[in-house]
């Protein structure tokens, strides 16, 4: 499942980030926080690796 906005990718390398330990789950907020406690590893790695090219910045 592909990102759809370059916010939703950045939330979702965060989320990965701090699932693998690499940050503290404390200093997620917001999206990324509950991204982290539903979504697998593997999930949350598809969505960060979306190509930004042509992304919103946002999507409603």
């Amino acid at each position: 499942m592909p990102a759809k906005s370059r916010a939703q990718q950045m939330a979702a390398g965060a989320a990965l980030s701090a699932k693998r330990g690499d940050t503290k789950k404390s200093d997620l907020k917001g999206a990324s926080r509950s991204m982290e406690k539903s979504m697998t590893e593997k999930q949350l790695e598809e969505l960060a690796r979306t190509k930004r090219k042509g992304k919103p910045a946002h999507v409603k």
